[in-house]
Order: C-alpha cells, then sequence, then structure tokens
C-alpha cells in the first residue's frame, strides 16, 4: 500500500511522465484546469494513487471520460501524460547498499490484450477463442460497449487494453536474456539517481531495446519497491517450480538488503506492524475490487 506520488517524487522528473496528484473531493472542471495548466495533452492515463493489479487504471480520450473518472474515483488519484511508446517491460534490479553497482535479476516484456481481425467474426467472437482473453470478457464490455460487435478487416490489429497489466490480459514473456552488459549499466545509473532505492522493479515503456541500452526514449511508468514480484515467472512456459525458485532467490536478496540496511541503523518493521500491513491491504484490495473495473 504504497504511496505512487510519494515514489514519484523520489524519481528524477525526467524519467517519469509529467503527472499531477488530485485529492478528493475531485471537482472536474478544477481538475481539468490543473491538466490545463500543467500542459498534458490527451489521451492522459487515470489511476489511484494506492492501486492494486491495474485496477482502477484508466485511459482518458477527453475532457469528459475525465470529468467522469473525478466524480467516480472513491480514492485519491493521479492523472498523467500517456507514454506513447510500442514497448513495455518490468525490469527487477538489486543492488546491496555497500556495493557501487548493481544488476538486474529479470526482465518481463508484456504484450498487451489485442486482437487480429479475420474479416468473419466480432472483437467479441475473436476474444471468445482465446481462453486468456475470456476472464476479460466483462470488463471489456464495460470499457469497450457496442465496439466489440466490430468485424475487423483481414490482418488489421485492435488493442483492448493499452497497459501491460497480467491481471488487465496481458501477455508476460520472460525476456531476461536481453539483460546485456549495456542495459545493465545503464539501469544501474537511472536506479542509483533514486535516493534509497536497492530491491524492486520498475514498469518501463520504451521505444525500442537498442534505444533504451543508450537511455534515450523511455518513461518510467511505475517503481515497485519491497512488494515487488519478478513476474518474468509468469510466462507460460515456465513451472511452479521455476516460479519457486525465483521467489525464493529474490526473497534471498530482499532479506540480504535489509539486514545491510540495518546495520546501518534502518530498524526492521515490527511484527505487529507487519500484521498490520498484511490486514490493512487485504481490505483494500477486497475495496478497490468492488469499486474499481
Amino acid at each position: 500500500m504504497e504511496s505512487k506520488k510519494k515514489i514519484y517524487a523520489l524519481i528524477p522528473p525526467d524519467f517519469y511522465p509529467k503527472t499531477i496528484a488530485v485529492a478528493l473531493p475531485a471537482d472536474p472542471q478544477a481538475v481539468a484546469k490543473q491538466v490545463q495548466e500543467a500542459g498534458l495533452v490527451y489521451p492522459l492515463i487515470a489511476k489511484p494513487d494506492i492501486g492494486a493489479r491495474g485496477m482502477g487504471v484508466r485511459k482518458l480520450k477527453n475532457q469528459e471520460e475525465l470529468a467522469a473518472y473525478c466524480q467516480e474515483s472513491p480514492l485519491d488519484f493521479l492523472v498523467q501524460e500517456y507514454a506513447d511508446l510500442p514497448l513495455e517491460a518490468g525490469i527487477f534490479y538489486c543492488r546491496y547498499p555497500d556495493e557501487k553497482k548493481g544488476r538486474i535479476t529479470g526482465i518481463v516484456s508484456k504484450e498487451f490484450l489485442s486482437v487480429t481481425g479475420d474479416g468473419k467474426h466480432s472483437i467479441r467472437e475473436l476474444c471468445q477463442q482465446n481462453k486468456r482473453f475470456i476472464l476479460q470478457l466483462d470488463a471489456l464490455q464495460k470499457m469497450h460497449g457496442s465496439l466489440l460487435d466490430t468485424v475487423l478487416p483481414q490482418g488489421e490489429k485492435k488493442e483492448l487494453v493499452p497497459y501491460g497489466n497480467h491481471a488487465r490480459g496481458a501477455l508476460f514473456i520472460d525476456d531476461s536474456f536481453r539483460a546485456t552488459r549495456e542495459l545493465e549499466a545503464q539501469i544501474d545509473t537511472i536506479m542509483q539517481q533514486v535516493k534509497g532505492f536497492y530491491y524492486g522493479r520498475m514498469d518501463i515503456r520504451f521505444r525500442s531495446w537498442e534505444e533504451l541500452e543508450a537511455g534515450k526514449a523511455f518513461s518510467i511508468i511505475e517503481l515497485n519497491g519491497a512488494g515487488s514480484e519478478p513476474t518474468h515467472m509468469y510466462d507460460p512456459e515456465h513451472s511452479i517450480f521455476f516460479a519457486w525458485k525465483e521467489i525464493i532467490r529474490h526473497w534471498n536478496w530482499c532479506y540480504r538488503i535489509s539486514r545491510s540496511n540495518h546495520k546501518k541503523g534502518i530498524p526492521y518493521m515490527r511484527f505487529r506492524d507487519g500484521v498490520k500491513m498484511f490486514r490493512d491491504n487485504a481490505r483494500f484490495e477486497k475495496t478497490i475490487a468492488q469499486l474499481y473495473v
């Protein structure tokens, strides 16, 4: 249960999309004015300041959709420019506090939920042919309505969910082999500019792997700390045993980093605080699942 606003404040502004924070109650006209004064241009991304599994994230095409989000949102939220870059990946990074250089411990590439037309079947029917898409049909109906009855021409691709989230139908592919020496050096340079960050996953949009290696054309859309998962384990080609191994490997990293920080005077979380955190998180996820598509 981490505030995205507070996390963004740790990141150099050039590394993430231009963002404004909105506290409830959210007056649509006042928020629209904030958007205009910040120089944000549609489409925009709106998301809860504290969120989970992509719930509540919405792409806003115009001021009317922004106004609707303001009225519907039960939580403080962020509005940010849409990172219009074709690729998205989650890059897990670890560094011991006494080390000068960190390392990439996993990379997941994300394929957004999309369909390719055959000139015969509607978008809805194409989704029904894919087991992974079937669970998303209710949410897609609320997002797209009658658009799902459209028959796309042969070969035309339609992106249905513009978010790289597993719970929103994205396919996760283990691309850890892309952790070249050049990419690792670039990610290390970026992460060392985030004060106190030693363990976690950045979700990043970018134009090409070559440009990312060169530190060009990228935007960090999320940064997750100790609660991060090594999401490359969700590649459908991997077994449950691989996933367990990766979880244990990363927990070991987290433990050793925590021990190192503790020796420098940073206290451990108390047991009762940890129990409270889990209970609060369970209540929060239950609430947000009921309120957001």
